[in-house]
């Protein structure tokens, strides 16, 4: 058994990148995109770095993160990464690990119930374009 709590923040960012990823491909095919050309330039809206650091700035603005979930955003933005995403900014690119940070931690400690209420709740945040990746600094 992994003891997620002595995980640090880039850890658990690198499982949550993945699981993130996996509902935004579940949602786009259920919404019946098929062609894989499409589907990943779909899938950018929901999974860059700008994207993510906009949702984290509306989990602010609706306080939708539990305290412990704060607390793991705080350790995956604070992480030393020594890697950053290119056409973004080294502060976007801290926040958008600390959201991935959540969901690694969210899906390591079982709390799936959790893990798929949040993912929920930020892909609806997308679709009804809440966050405007493209207008987000």
């Amino acid at each position: 058994m992994i003891d997620y709590q002595q995980l640090n923040g880039t850890t658990l960012a690198y499982l949550g990148d993945a699981v993130w990823e996996a509902y935004v491909r579940q949602h786009l095919l259920q919404q019946g995109l098929t062609k894989v050309n499409s589907l990943q330039r779909r899938a950018t809206y929901f999974v860059s770095a700008k994207s993510q650091a906009a949702l984290v700035a509306l989990m602010r603005a609706d306080d939708y993160l539990t305290a412990d979930e704060w607390d793991i955003f705080r350790r995956g933005r604070n992480a030393k990464s020594y890697t950053h995403a290119k056409n973004t900014s080294i502060q976007t690119y801290n926040i958008s690990t600390g959201f991935e940070a959540v969901f690694g931690y969210l899906q390591i400690s079982g709390q799936s119930s959790r893990l798929h209420e949040l993912a929920t709740w930020c892909l609806n945040q997308v679709e009804a374009g809440r966050c405007n990746a493209y207008h987000f600094q």
